[in-house]
């Protein structure tokens, strides 16, 4: 069955019954999560930034990179010739019916050991809403294709190809993160509220400043 999508939260698919939102929202969620409610809930239009833009161009021209020497072949075989040796793939989509979050892995390493899962940034620094981003496409991959092999959540550089985090995505990470996405799902059903930051530079920069209610002036 197709999935259909949410009649009022924008980009909330339903699947398998359950909401299921973008992975890319932890970002989000971890800078100011009621940026959540004011684009996807409330439905407050706002063009994309010179940075978003930025860096859609920077994933397409890696992506362009990456198919000059791509193969053609399947999940399947990938994580299968994966056991004996090593597999790089690009723009992985994945999944998680069971947790409702899907996204797109920007880079992915499989080697007989374990699974490195790349996100590319335009900084070198790891703020924890970018790693919370991360986590989540290692809950989604671990759900739908992991083995016994061990996951590395990963950030690199999206300019110089330098990765500047990295941690085994181990049973403390993936617990925040399920608790981080249980909350998400309670507040885009009502159940909880979507908390707004707390940190007035943050509300000085957002761009949704001049439609929110719940902004901190310095």
């Amino acid at each position: 069955m197709d999935p259909k999508y949410h009649p009022t939260i924008a980009q909330v698919r339903i699947i398998e019954g359950q909401n299921n939102f973008p992975i890319s929202w932890l970002n989000t969620q971890g800078y100011c999560e009621y940026c959540i409610y004011l684009e996807k809930v409330k439905g407050i239009k706002k063009v994309p930034t010179r940075a978003m833009i930025d860096g859609i161009m920077t994933h397409q021209v890696l992506e362009d990179e990456f198919k000059k020497d791509a193969v053609p072949t399947t999940m399947e075989e990938m994580i299968e010739t994966s056991k004996t040796s090593e597999i790089l793939s690009r723009e992985l989509y994945v999944e998680s019916t069971r947790y409702g979050v899907r996204g797109m892995i920007d880079e992915i390493w499989m080697t007989p050991d374990e699974f490195i899962i790349i996100d590319d940034k335009p900084g070198n620094k790891a703020y924890s809403s970018q790693i919370n981003q991360v986590f989540g496409y290692c809950l989604a991959f671990k759900d739908k294709y992991g083995d016994r092999r061990r996951i590395v959540a990963s950030l690199r550089q999206s300019t110089t190809g330098d990765i500047f985090w990295q941690q085994y995505f181990d049973q403390e990470a993936e617990d925040k993160i399920k608790n981080i996405i249980y909350h998400v799902h309670q507040s885009l059903r009502g159940n909880e509220e979507f908390i707004p930051t707390k940190n007035p530079n943050k509300c000085s920069n957002c761009r949704f400043n001049s439609h929110c209610d719940r902004k901190v002036d310095f």
